[in-house]
């Protein structure tokens, strides 16, 4: 695993997924309480080992991917944050899922925007998308305090869904305008 990929924010350590990670991930992606608003919905346990296979091969290839998000001093799980390309080709997407004694406490704002910085700063990702269900109220002000904005309604599976989009120039674009 790559050192540069490690993220430290304030509270939380951000690492790659990886196989030492599978119990904690199967938990939380099992969990309807965390993840039945997630794009895919529930997963069982085969399909979470599938994924997560999926997911260091990912960070080998594209350099970026999903994080399991742990507190800095005691260690604990408290969910994971992705970057991700969405299925639908709307781009690549921040994602996240916290369980809920890890909600309300601004874990999930830290988390997102660490990925975001990451994602522009060094994966070089010049627009991040994310998708929100319109009825996710928490979703949404992550997102937004994260500085993402509001650019696209749509339907999804019979849900009202929210587009967020964050865009950066790179620095050589920028200077040339």
């Amino acid at each position: 695993m790559n050192p540069a990929w490690h993220i430290r924010t304030a509270r939380l350590d951000l690492w790659p997924v990886g196989w030492g990670d599978l119990a904690d991930l199967v938990a939380i992606k099992s969990d309807p309480g965390v993840f039945a608003m997630m794009l895919g919905g529930v997963r069982g346990s085969v399909r979470v080992a599938e994924e997560l296979a999926l997911d260091i091969v990912d960070w080998g290839v594209l350099g970026y991917g999903v994080w399991a998000v742990r507190d800095i001093d005691a260690r604990v799980f408290r969910g994971l944050v992705a970057l991700q390309a969405r299925p639908d080709g709307r781009g690549v997407a921040l994602r996240f899922a916290f369980w809920r004694d890890a909600q309300g406490r601004g874990l999930a704002r830290e988390a997102a925007g660490a990925a975001l910085r990451f994602g522009h700063d060094q994966a070089g990702l010049g627009r991040i998308v994310a998708v929100a269900r319109y009825e996710n109220t928490a979703s949404r002000i992550v997102l937004g305090g994260v500085g993402m904005t509001e650019v696209e309604r749509f339907t999804q599976t019979g849900h009202a869904m929210l587009l967020y989009e964050s865009v950066r120039l790179s620095l050589t674009r920028a200077t040339s305008l």
